[in-house]
């Protein structure tokens, strides 16, 4: 009897060795389509077998399953990347193709397009910022003109907070305007940038499989003007009446959008007018929120996942209700990672559950302001949030790092950089 294969185009930093480990417990035998399978080293950790293809090429991924097919029994496909979220609408089709369960190509790819996502929820009456598209910086600059500072300035396609700034003046509209249209930030948009309406207030983080609202999260920025994570509480702390208007924006984004298959994230800010939706993700959030979700109400939204990939029940029904948070280290300056300290008396820390660092001691760091600004995260859960606000304090207490900063224009070296822990970056940084 042919082995049952669960495909997964490209890879995630955080969320692919979840899938990889939740397919080997469902009987599994996860294989990993990847134009470049080196860049996802937990593929040679959990030695997981790895395809070189084309994954941008639907007809050699077809050919690539079509081979597979051959003598092994393809259960399901599904994948994610940490940039292209395109790779889930290259997914439907590849399910079409081969008659599988998947999600709807044509409503992930109108997604993907901040702007006609925007224009799709604005149309159906969902509460969202004031926003253009451009492709200058003079269009950039009219438009915030017309919006008022600050504004939010992004590309029209990508993730994880990848070339989005707050701009507080026109002299940071066209600096990170000339640096989005030099970089390689647009090669999916055409040219595009948006410019945004910048809603300010508390920032949540929803959680949907299918049409079912599973929680939300709560989570606040590292240091503007960028958007990096720096801490994410879940479930977050919302009154009855919040809640139900969020689960309500949240329904009114899946019918606007044609999604509810599978999993969904929704963000969103709580503004003087209530909810407001900043983005739709056709997918399973990244970082840490399927493990809080799982520590928090025993749910695993990831094996839940793939039983709607292979067509299996998926079970969604809290075990328990419990509280869980996760903090992320964060640098601040670039350089060289010269050692991290404290790791392993924090990872042994009564009510820590997970502590996972990316980077490894003479790393070049060199931020971002993105999510891979990140060097690593810790999670903590307990019955209450109070105590797991406190776990989670002591156990990054005690971790510390020390970071040798790149030396200057004709320097010959950079000098030694104060060893600091996150609890000193706050400080440092106010």
């Amino acid at each position: 009897m042919p082995a049952r294969v669960l495909i997964l185009v490209e890879g995630h930093r955080s969320n692919g060795p979840r899938y990889v480990r939740a397919a080997r417990r469902l009987g599994l035998r996860p294989i990993t389509l990847s134009a470049d399978p080196a860049q996802y080293g937990y593929l040679a950790a959990e030695n997981v077998e790895a395809i070189r293809v084309d994954t941008g090429n639907l007809d050699a991924l077809i050919r690539e399953c079509s081979r597979l097919h051959a003598t092994l029994d393809i259960a399901g496909i599904t994948g994610f990347t940490d940039l292209d979220e395109l790779t889930y609408a290259t997914v439907g089709k590849l399910c079409r193709h081969f008659s599988l369960p998947g999600p709807n190509s044509r409503s992930i790819e109108q997604c993907c397009d901040k702007f006609t996502q925007h224009e799709l929820l604005e149309k159906a009456g969902v509460p969202v910022p004031a926003c253009h598209v451009a492709a200058s910086v003079a269009d950039v600059e009219g438009f915030a003109a017309q919006i008022g500072l600050p504004v939010i300035v992004k590309p029209a396609a990508g993730s994880g907070s990848w070339g989005v700034r707050l701009c507080r003046n026109f002299h940071e509209l066209a600096e990170h305007t000339t640096h989005l249209l030099g970089g390689n930030y647009l090669r999916q948009s055409s040219q595009r940038i948006l410019v945004e309406e910048f809603a300010q207030g508390p920032f949540y983080s929803v959680d949907m499989m299918g049409t079912e609202l599973i929680g939300v999260e709560a989570a606040n920025f590292d240091r503007p003007p960028y958007f990096v994570f720096r801490e994410c509480f879940f479930p977050a702390w919302l009154t009855d009446d919040e809640h139900r208007r969020i689960a309500d924006v949240s329904l009114s984004c899946l019918r606007a959008l044609g999604l509810g298959w599978g999993p969904t994230n929704i963000e969103l800010r709580w503004t003087e007018r209530g909810p407001v939706v900043i983005e739709v993700n056709p997918r399973l959030a990244g970082g840490p929120n399927p493990r809080l979700v799982q520590l928090a109400y025993g749910i695993d939204l990831i094996t839940a996942h793939i039983k709607v990939v292979i067509g299996e029940e998926w079970d969604l029904r809290k075990k328990y209700s419990k509280s869980a948070a996760a903090r992320f280290l964060n640098p601040d300056r670039d350089g060289i990672l010269n050692w991290i300290d404290g790791d392993s008396r924090a990872a042994a820390m009564s009510g820590v559950a997970e502590l996972e660092l990316y980077v490894e001691p003479k790393t070049p760091i060199v931020r971002k302001g993105d999510y891979r600004d990140t060097i690593g995260h810790v999670i903590a859960a307990s019955t209450s949030p109070a105590q797991t606000e406190a776990i989670l304090q002591r156990a990054v207490d005690l971790i510390s790092w020390s970071i040798t900063q790149f030396p200057a224009p004709g320097q010959q070296e950079a000098e030694s950089a104060v060893p600091r822990s996150p609890a000193q970056e706050v400080a440092h940084n106010g």
